[in-house]
């Protein structure tokens, strides 16, 4: 009988040991995330969102381990940092406003970065022009306006379709073609204009006028990477329930006082279509807690 027990014993013990040895105890691989920053550094506005990557990666670091982040400092146009990330080349995530052909070539991380602000539009004028927009009352009257925009901006086929003309060049042109006379009106989202304002005297703000569409800006990284779409978008989903996510979107240097600055109450809001929305980033328009509300502020 005490042999028999003993031999019980034995092989209970070799079963726990095995068992404790079968658990994985190793530690989890670090996540390896490279963004794009500008050749001379980090500007302001890239700044929030690369603060808000970090936020959502720090927020997992409990599901899915360590990470780390690391800057290619490369100038480069909007849409040949979409192809680096859809070719795993260089970098791994870009922060850009969706468009339906975007989410087809690659993985949209579907919480909208800006809550929506990039579709509340102000925008940049000619010093001494601001008695000709005094006298727009209509959207048709804005239509004979010639707009700037990017040229690989999602905005430019969004305001075409809306019956707009619009003037496309590159980025770092347009301010130039303004005061060219280029064309006239500048569209900004509320949160850019203001850097601009300050470098350039003869450029000031419009003080009437609030374009408005449907506008998010997301996460994209490659199709193939689905660890780290769903890392962020886990990270997310938790700053927003914990509050950090909207405490960095209110007191970020870029966005801080962007609405009072932007005297909204005094603007006629004109609300345009936007038909390049996918189903899913319509269907996100319905949670709430997403989205900017001005009656907050």
């Amino acid at each position: 009988m005490k042999s028999s027990l003993i031999g019980i014993l034995t092989i209970t013990i070799l079963f726990v040991s095995y068992s404790l040895e079968a658990v994985d105890t190793s530690p989890q691989p670090k996540t390896i995330v490279t963004y794009n920053a500008a050749i001379h550094g980090i500007d302001p506005k890239q700044a929030y969102f690369v603060s808000l990557l970090e936020l959502a990666l720090e927020k997992s670091r409990d599901k899915y381990g360590d990470f780390q982040m690391n800057a290619a400092m490369i100038q480069m146009p909007q849409g040949r940092a979409l192809k680096m990330v859809a070719d795993n080349t260089i970098i791994d995530v870009v922060w850009t406003m969706t468009s339906i052909e975007r989410e087809d070539q690659l993985q949209a991380i579907y919480v909208p970065l800006l809550k929506g602000l990039m579709g509340y539009r102000i925008g940049l004028i000619r010093r001494n022009d601001q008695a000709r927009f005094d006298n727009i009352h209509s959207i048709e009257d804005i239509k004979k306006t010639l707009i700037g925009q990017g040229a690989d901006w999602p905005d430019v086929p969004i305001l075409n379709s809306n019956g707009f003309t619009v003037t496309s060049g590159s980025d770092s042109r347009l301010i130039a073609m303004l005061l060219k006379g280029r064309f006239d009106y500048y569209p900004r989202s509320i949160h850019e204009p203001w850097r601009d304002l300050d470098r350039y005297p003869d450029v000031v703000l419009e003080r009437k006028i609030l374009l408005k569409y449907p506008a998010p800006i997301y996460f994209f990284v490659s199709k193939d990477n689905t660890s780290l779409a769903s890392r962020i978008e886990f990270g997310l989903r938790k700053a927003i329930d914990d509050g950090s996510f909207d405490d960095l979107f209110y007191n970020h240097p870029i966005t801080q006082g962007m609405l009072s600055k932007s005297e909204l109450d005094n603007r006629t809001e004109f609300v345009l279509h936007n038909p390049f929305l996918s189903k899913k980033s319509a269907d996100l328009l319905n949670e709430t807690q997403l989205w900017l509300t001005l009656k907050q502020q």
